[in-house]
């Protein structure tokens, strides 16, 4: 009977460190308080039953952000995301280093992208110096956050796989107003292409007029041809062709 009972009591004991590890996953173990290591291979494993066993997953995880109120180098206020694929790369620092290494990340990745967003312009209007800006150099801003959200949760044993931004707008009370400069440097820019344009058509006209030497024109005429030539060609409208009769020096 004792026996019986001292064979029983040793197969709870052993069967009790018994644990099954699926794939990326890993079991953190320690011993009163000391950290003994993390089990790692798959399958079916024992471990001293005398140690404490944690579970960790090692799998790729989202972090959608949280659309964040901030404000560009500019002092713009602007609205802004991003989402950030982790996993857990140390396993003991994600455990031991921080409280909550979840949470840990939400609260970094959040500092990180203002932090990115306060030392950026929204776009080159903001700031025509800038090589970087928020809108324009998308590749450039992905790798800038990668980069700070790595150093900052390398503390927490975490690894950043890729972190992209997922939104970007002015912030509603300055969205109308941005919108509107948007448009009046749009028409200013099509604007300037089109008087270029026309001038090249003028000079390309004159010259062409004297290489075929089809008529010979003076100062006066040459300056009344070149002012209808770019009302007809910068005109937002269809010009109606006034067909002169007379002489200009009547």
């Amino acid at each position: 009977m004792a026996l019986a009972l001292i064979s029983g009591f040793v197969a709870i004991i052993i069967m009790s460190g018994l644990v099954v590890i699926n794939p990326k996953e890993g079991v953190v173990t320690t011993f009163f308080g000391d950290y003994m290591g993390t089990m790692r291979q798959t399958g079916l494993r024992w471990v001293n039953p005398l140690y404490r066993k944690k579970k960790i997953s090692l799998r790729a995880r989202n972090l959608n952000g949280q659309t964040l109120k901030v404000n560009d180098k500019m002092g713009n206020p602007i609205e802004i995301a991003a989402v950030v694929v982790w996993q857990v790369a140390d396993t003991a620092k994600a455990l031991f280093e921080v409280d909550d290494y979840t949470l840990f990340v939400q609260i970094q990745s959040e500092a990180a992208v203002r932090h990115l967003a306060s030392t950026c312009a929204y776009d080159t209007m903001e700031d025509e110096d800038a090589t970087v800006t928020l809108r324009d150099s998308t590749g450039q801003i992905n790798v800038l956050l990668e980069k700070e959200l790595n150093e900052r949760l390398a503390r927490a044993g975490v690894d950043v796989i890729e972190a992209r931004i997922s939104h970007l707008a002015y912030a509603p009370e300055i969205a109308g107003a941005m919108l509107q400069r948007q448009q009046a440097t749009a028409v200013v820019s099509a604007r300037k292409q089109i008087v270029e344009g026309a001038v090249g058509m003028v000079e390309m006209a004159l010259a062409r007029l004297a290489e075929k030497d089809v008529v010979a024109l003076d100062e006066e005429r040459k300056a009344a041809m070149v002012s209808n030539l770019l009302v007809v060609l910068c005109g937002e409208k269809s010009v109606n062709p006034v067909v002169n009769a007379g002489t200009l020096y009547s």
